[in-house]
C-alpha cells in the first residue's frame, strides 16, 4: 500500500513539475502516465468492432468512413464526464448513482455490464478459435488435423482461458501489475494497428490500388448515406425490372440506415462506462489528473480505433463494396449464413410481387421451415431461379464477409501468407485484449454488487464470470441469437440511461460542491452531453426496436417506470 502511495505521489509531483516546464514536458509525462485510455481502446476494437467496420465496407464503400470517429468523439464525451465526475469527488459511481440518483439505475447499470461481459465473450472466444483453424495454424489444429475438430476447440479455448486469465490477474499486483497489464495492452493495440495499416499499404501498392479521392471524401460527414443508396449500386439497380427498384433501394437504404445507427449507438458499450472510472479509481487518479485524462482517451482510445477501423472499412470496401459474392451466383455456396442472407433478400423481393393473401401463406410456410431447418417452399425457390441477373447480383452484394473472406480476397495482391497471417495476428489481437477487459470488467462489477475489495481473491473469482467465453465455440452458433438478442437489447436501452445518469450527477451541486462546473464552461458540458445523450438514445430506442419491437419498448417504459417509483418512494421516506 505504502509502494502504491508513493507512485502516486510521484506521479502527482511529475505532472506539478511538468506544467511549470511547458508543453513539451508536460505532454512527455502525460505520454509516461497514460493507460485508461488503451484500456478502452483494447475492448472496443473487438470482434465486433471489425464486424461493423466490416459490414460498413460492403454497404457504403468509403462513404461512411466519418461515422465511426465521430460516433468516437460522442463516446470521449460522456467518458471524459464519467471521469471528471469520479476524480472530483473520489467515490466509487455505483455507490453514487444509487445514493444520489436512483439504485434502480445503478443496478441495472451494474447488471447490464456484468451480463453483457458473461455473452459478449463467447464470439471472443468463437472468433479467435475460427482464425487459429483457418488463418494462423490450419494445418496443426482443424477438422482436418491430427487432433480433429472437437480437441482442437478444446485446446485454443483452454489456451486462451490460461493465458487471458494469467494477464488479468496480474492487474491485481497493484502499481506493477497495472502498469505491465497496460504495457501488455498496448502492444495488443499498437499490433492491430500496424497489422490492419500493413494491409492498407499492400492494397495501395497493389496493381489495384486505392482510390484515395473517395476515401477523403468519405472522411467529410455525410448523414445521406441514411436515405439514399450508395453510388456504386447505380449500374445493378438500373438492372432492376420497372415496379421492383424500391423494393431494392428501400433494401439498401434501411440496411445502410441500420449499420450508421448501430455503430453511433455502441461505438462506447455500457460495460465500457463502467470500467472507465474503476480504472481512475484503482490508480488513485483525483482532480490534479483531470487533464492526463482527457489527453489519454483522445491518444490512446481515438487515434488507435479511427486508425484501426479506418483500415478495415478502406480495405472492405476496396474488395466487397457494390461486389457481388461469386459464390452465391456460382451456387459454390450451398450452406451458411450468407446463403441463408441471400436467398432472405430474394425471397422477399418475390414475395412482393404476388397477392397478399398467397404471400402471407407462403412467408407463414417460408418460418415454419426455418424453424425446422428445412429448405424454403418449392414456389418460392422457383421464383428465385428466375429472377433477373441484376437482381440476383444486388442481393449477392448486401450479403455480410467476414475476416477469413477479406483475407482471401486479398491473397492475389499480397499473397496467402501474408493475407492470412496479418489478418490471422490483427483478429487474434483483437479477441485476447477484449476478452481480458471483460474479465477486468466482471470483477469490478462482482466486487462492487458484493461491497467487496478489488483486489485478491473477491477480485479474482469475479473476473472469471467472464470465463463462460469458452463456451463460444461450441454453442455460439446455436445460442448466439437467444443470447444476443436479449443482452443487446438490455445493454442498449441502458446505455442512455448511463449517459443521463452522470449527466444528472454533472449537475448535482450537493454532490459535486465546489467542482460543479460553473458559467461557460457548464454550458458547454451540457451542450456537449446533450448531445451524445440524445444520439445515443435515438440510436438505442431504434435498435431496441428492430430486435425485440413492442417487447423491447415495454421492457424500456416498465424499467423508467420502476425507476420512477423508486424515486418517487424515497422521497417520501
Amino acid at each position: 500500500m505504502s509502494d502504491s502511495r508513493s507512485k502516486l505521489q510521484a506521479d502527482r509531483q511529475l505532472l506539478v513539475d511538468a506544467e511549470q516546464k511547458g508543453t513539451k514536458a508536460r505532454l512527455g509525462a502525460y505520454v509516461k502516465l497514460s493507460g485508461p485510455g488503451w484500456m478502452q481502446s483494447a475492448i472496443t476494437l473487438g470482434g465486433g468492432s471489425l464486424s461493423s467496420s466490416l459490414f460498413l465496407g460492403v454497404l457504403a464503400g468509403y462513404s461512411l468512413l466519418w461515422l465511426q470517429p465521430f460516433a468516437m468523439v460522442l463516446g470521449i464525451i460522456m467518458l471524459s464526464a464519467i471521469g471528471y465526475v469520479t476524480m472530483s469527488t473520489g467515490k466509487r459511481p455505483f455507490q453514487a448513482i444509487n445514493e444520489h440518483v436512483n439504485p434502480v439505475l445503478g443496478w441495472g447499470w451494474a447488471l447490464a455490464s456484468l451480463v453483457a461481459n458473461m455473452v459478449w465473450a463467447m464470439p471472443q472466444y468463437s472468433l479467435a478459435n475460427s482464425v487459429m483453424q483457418q488463418n494462423l495454424l490450419p494445418g496443426l489444429l482443424g477438422a482436418d488435423s491430427m487432433l480433429g475438430d472437437t480437441a482442437s476447440r478444446v485446446l485454443i479455448a483452454v489456451s486462451i482461458l490460461v493465458l487471458t486469465t494469467t494477464v488479468t490477474w496480474s492487474y491485481d499486483r497493484g502499481g506493477v501489475g497495472i502498469k505491465l497489464y497496460e504495457i501488455l495492452l498496448k502492444i495488443l493495440v499498437g499490433l492491430i494497428v500496424v497489422c490492419f495499416g500493413g494491409v492498407v499499404i499492400m492494397l495501395a501498392c497493389s496493381e489495384v490500388g486505392l482510390d484515395w479521392g473517395a476515401i477523403f471524401r468519405g472522411i467529410n460527414l455525410d448523414p445521406s448515406t441514411a436515405f439514399k443508396p450508395s453510388a456504386e449500386f447505380a449500374p445493378m439497380l438500373e438492372g432492376v425490372r420497372e415496379g421492383f427498384r424500391d423494393y431494392w433501394e428501400t433494401l439498401v437504404v434501411d440496411t445502410q440506415r441500420d449499420i450508421l445507427i448501430s455503430a453511433a449507438a455502441t461505438a462506447v458499450g455500457i460495460n465500457m462506462t463502467f470500467l472507465f472510472p474503476y480504472t481512475l479509481l484503482r490508480r488513485g487518479w483525483g482532480k490534479e489528473f483531470r487533464g492526463l485524462v482527457t489527453f489519454d482517451l483522445w491518444t490512446g482510445m481515438f487515434i488507435p480505433f479511427v486508425l484501426a477501423t479506418s483500415c478495415v472499412v478502406i480495405a472492405s470496401a476496396n474488395r466487397f463494396h457494390a461486389t457481388p459474392h461469386p459464390g452465391l451466383l456460382d451456387g459454390t455456396v450451398t450452406s451458411g449464413k450468407q446463403l441463408d442472407q441471400y436467398r432472405g433478400f430474394l425471397g422477399n423481393r418475390v414475395l412482393k410481387e404476388l397477392p397478399d393473401a398467397r404471400a402471407e401463406a407462403l412467408r407463414t410456410a417460408w418460418e415454419t421451415a426455418k424453424e425446422e431447418k428445412k429448405s424454403m417452399p418449392v414456389e418460392i425457390a422457383e421464383a428465385v431461379n428466375d429472377l433477373p441477373p441484376a437482381e440476383r447480383e444486388l442481393a449477392a452484394s448486401l450479403v455480410t464477409r467476414n475476416a477469413q473472406d477479406l483475407a482471401k480476397s486479398l491473397s492475389p495482391f499480397t499473397g496467402p501468407t501474408f493475407a492470412n497471417v496479418v489478418f490471422g495476428v490483427g483478429v487474434l489481437g483483437m479477441a485476447l485484449s477484449t476478452i481480458t477487459l471483460l474479465m477486468l470488467i466482471s470483477g469490478f462489477v462482482v466486487c462492487e454488487i458484493f461491497q467487496l475489495p478489488h483486489t485478491g481473491w473477491p477480485y479474482r473469482l469475479g473476473t472469471m464470470a467472464a470465463a463462460t467465453g469458452v463456451l463460444g465455440p461450441f454453442v455460439w452458433g446455436d445460442l448466439g441469437f437467444w443470447l444476443a438478442v436479449p443482452t443487446s437489447v438490455f445493454g442498449f436501452m441502458l446505455l442512455p440511461v448511463a449517459y443521463i445518469t452522470f449527466f444528472l450527477l454533472m449537475n448535482q451541486k450537493r454532490f459535486l460542491g465546489d467542482q460543479c462546473p460553473v458559467g461557460g464552461r457548464r454550458f458547454l458540458f451540457n451542450v456537449l452531453m446533450t448531445l451524445a445523450a440524445g444520439t445515443a438514445t435515438i440510436g438505442s430506442v431504434f435498435i431496441v426496436w428492430k430486435k425485440a419491437g413492442w417487447y423491447g419498448i415495454g421492457a424500456v417504459l416498465a424499467f423508467l417506470a420502476l425507476a420512477v417509483f423508486v424515486h418517487l418512494v424515497r422521497r417520501r421516506s
